[in-house]
Formats: structure tokens, sequence, C-alpha cells
């Protein structure tokens, strides 16, 4: 597998954690936005979108992370990130949703460059704009994951899920963006339980091969 991706990328950083979690190989092939090599035609022939990650499984692209994910449970199904029971699932999968679907969008840097060049926005108004959604979001989180009766140390129970492979990232972004986390104690908590974990901790941004 070769995982195409940017360090500080969330997107990259979800499927990193995935990979670990499943105790998967890859080779990490740097492809900077910063310099816009994701712009490059070459990239394209791998995403039409010209979106990162890719993960090339056997010389065939593979691109979204949630279908890449799916992907991996399916055919990776142990350990297992997601519960057994329907109902459970669909929990699980709405938390991650909470991530993929409602901040994520809303905060990457596609979205923040157009804020920049086309409307002249400020750092300040940048990070106005971020925390608004991924305040929004953290509170919808939050509020699911306490309202279940026993809910572990990790977003459901007491070993990582899909909803911990999309929170962990996003956590890490609204640090970025100068977020106040004070204001979700569960998710802190939730964060520290992860970051004690070695594929947690392989995955963080700092310390990608391309980070320097």
């Amino acid at each position: 597998m070769k995982l195409h991706g940017f360090f500080r990328s969330g997107t990259s950083h979800r499927l990193r954690i995935a990979l670990n979690l499943k105790n998967l190989s890859y080779e990490q092939v740097a492809v900077d936005l910063r310099k816009e090599q994701h712009l490059s035609e070459g990239f394209r022939q791998l995403n039409p979108q010209r979106l990162v990650p890719v993960l090339e499984v056997d010389g065939r692209p593979m691109v979204q992370t949630p279908a890449i994910i799916e992907w991996l449970e399916e055919r990776y199904p142990q350990p297992a990130l997601l519960p057994q029971d329907a109902e459970a699932r669909a929990h699980v999968r709405a938390l991650a949703a909470i991530v993929g679907c409602d901040i994520h969008p809303l905060n990457n840097r596609r979205v923040l460059e157009a804020l920049k060049s086309r409307f002249r926005a400020s750092q300040a108004v940048i990070d106005d704009w971020c925390g608004t959604w991924i305040a929004a979001g953290f509170d919808a989180f939050e509020a699911m994951v306490t309202a279940r009766a026993a809910p572990g140390r990790f977003t459901f129970g007491d070993r990582p899920s899909l909803a911990d492979v999309y929170l962990v990232p996003q956590v890490e972004g609204a640090r970025r963006f100068n977020v106040d986390l004070g204001r979700w104690p569960r998710l802190g908590a939730i964060d520290e339980a992860c970051a004690a974990l070695p594929a947690f901790q392989r995955a963080r941004p700092a310390v990608q091969p391309d980070a320097a």
C-alpha cells in the first residue's frame, strides 16, 4: 500500500490512524500542498479531485477517506472500527459524520484559501470562521457521547472506533485555529486516551516524514 498524503491534512491524518489501528504496513508518498503538488497532472491521474489522501493498493488508487476506511473495515475486519450491533454502528457512523460531513468540509484548505484570496479574509476572520463550525459540531459530538449510559474511555466503549479516527484529527485542527477545547471536557478526555496509544502517536502530523 502507498499512502499519498500531506502531514497536516486532517483526512490524511485520519487515514493514517485507521491503517495503524488495523496494523497495516504502508509506504508514505508526500504530496506537499504548500507547493501545490496536488494540482499536478501526475496527481490528477491518481485523483481527479486533486485532493489528498489517495491510497494505492496494488497500483489501484482509492480516494475519499469514508470509502477507503469502509473498505479497510471490510477487507481487514479485525480489529474492528465499528461495533457489532446495528444501532451502535449507526451511532458511531453518525459521530464520524459530524466531523467528516459538517465540520471538516467547511475548514479544509481549499475553503480557507478561497476565503483568503477571493474574500480577503484575515487570519483572525478565518480562525473565527473555523471556530464557529468546530464549536457547533463539537457541541453535538460531546452531547451524543455523554448521553450514553456507559461511554467508556473512547467515543464508544473502551477501544477506539471509527468515531475516534475522525475526532482526533479534528481536535488537532481545532488547536491550529486557536479554539479553546476546555468547553468539551469529554472530548478532551477521549483525545488524551487516544494519544496514549501507539497507533495514534505514529499518525501525529508532527512525526510524519514530510513534517520538516
